[in-house]
């Protein structure tokens, strides 16, 4: 018996993080995923920025990146999960992005977010009691910038002219509360790949968030959520724990330090908490057919985070995830720029 599946965007996210001191090695493996990614039919590849490593990620300047990655790559959609939005001057953001957008063929989605940093904060002169107050602030300027209209002071606008930003800006958040915001604001949803400070499985906490989305949505476009996960398909589950076992278990380690996680984690705990899928592809296809979120998710992003696996493993994940798991759950192919996946049976 065969049942549909909803239509979903399959993407990838890199923290670009590498395991030695060489940052133009670790540059170019990231590079290389998005090539990979383009043509294996990934429809959206995604980055994330930090500004100060602290075990998260590597890339501090996003859009500088992605405008290489635009120039490597055909037809894979780029964008940001997330750019910390209230450490950026937002109308100098607006013209980074569009350039992009522009050198690109209009393929930038632009997810922004609080952070969550204090050091970050510190380097940039900002106060992080008020994150959520700038980042509103500057989500409104943002916005006003990306529809050509004036900003700050009489006849100015950004240049290149963008269009048809309405409905690529997404917001990541951590609570209801984040996600009905974001939605009366007309972003799309941004879901983390765990969910900190509870003991529940990540998607029963999640999954509220979502409902909560969709229940607040009033704008004419399509409402978009995109499902984070951490995603390791390998030749078997041994193989995948060699390669993400003990990165994923010190990153819990870490975690705990700050409140986020309980102490004194053991492996198996540490990736239950960070929502992991890993393993044989059809036993990554099981798991993720019961994953709450992913039925009301239009895009399934999958990373390795907290895992730094070497770049020959990380390619061979992402083939796994394109030919094996993806389409075992109804996805196929994007084929042409800005062609959407088509729907399918499993």
């Amino acid at each position: 018996m065969t049942t549909q599946t909803p239509r979903f965007r399959l993407g990838f996210l890199t923290h670009v993080q590498g395991r030695d001191d060489d940052p133009a090695r670790t540059y170019r493996n990231a590079q290389e995923l998005f090539v990979a990614a383009d043509e294996l039919g990934f429809d959206v590849g995604w980055v994330a920025q930090h500004h100060v490593p602290l075990g998260g990620g590597g890339l501090s300047s996003p859009w500088t990146f992605l405008a290489h990655a635009a120039a490597r790559t055909t037809r894979i959609r780029l964008g940001t999960a997330i750019t910390v939005l209230p450490l950026e001057d937002p109308v100098r953001l607006a013209e980074d992005v569009a350039a992009v957008d522009t050198l690109s063929g209009g393929r930038v989605e632009l997810g922004v977010g609080s952070g969550s940093s204090s050091a970050e904060y510190a380097a940039f002169g900002k106060d992080a009691a008020r994150r959520r107050e700038l980042t509103s602030e500057h989500l409104t300027l943002l916005r006003k910038a990306l529809a050509n209209e004036e900003v700050r002071t009489p006849g100015f606008r950004i240049q290149p002219a963008t269009t048809g930003f309405t409905d690529r800006i997404w917001q990541g958040v951590f609570s209801a509360g984040g996600a009905m915001y974001a939605a009366r604001g007309g972003s799309h949803l941004l879901l983390n790949r765990a969910a900190y400070g509870y003991d529940a499985p990540t998607d029963e906490v999640q999954r509220p968030w979502a409902d909560a989305f969709l229940a607040a949505w009033d704008e004419p476009h399509r409402p978009r959520i995109g499902l984070s996960r951490f995603v390791f398909p390998a030749k078997d589950r041994r193989t995948a724990l060699r390669h993400i076992g003990d990165d994923v278990h010190r990153a819990a380690l870490r975690m705990a330090e700050h409140g986020a996680f309980p102490r004194g984690l053991g492996q198996d705990e540490a990736l239950r908490r960070f929502h992991c899928f890993y393993g044989h592809p059809d036993d990554v296809v099981v798991a993720l057919r019961q994953e709450r979120v992913l039925p009301v998710a239009t895009d399934l992003i999958a990373q390795f985070n907290p895992a730094v696996p070497d770049h020959d493993a990380a390619i061979r994940a992402l083939e796994l995830i394109a030919t094996e798991v993806a389409p075992a759950l109804g996805w196929k192919p994007a084929t042409a720029s800005g062609s959407e996946p088509q729907q399918s049976e499993v």
